[in-house]
């Protein structure tokens, strides 16, 4: 299971609902990619979410 190592945030569960509003167990997985990036001064690949990665380019400008 992929988790960002930055916020923690993972896998979540749900539903699927048809048209019909069937419910069917689903899960919503986080977009995590592997990227390189430096935190404290230390440069190394993490498991990181798209949301941080792209605070994390905002507060770099």
């Amino acid at each position: 299971m992929k988790v960002c190592e930055i916020c923690g945030k993972g896998t979540s569960a749900g539903n699927n609902v048809s048209h019909s509003m069937r419910h069917t167990k689903r899960t919503f997985e986080a977009n995590i990619q592997k990227v390189d990036v430096e935190l404290n001064g230390k440069k190394g690949k993490k498991n990181v979410c798209a949301r941080c990665l792209k605070t994390m380019k905002k507060e770099s400008k």
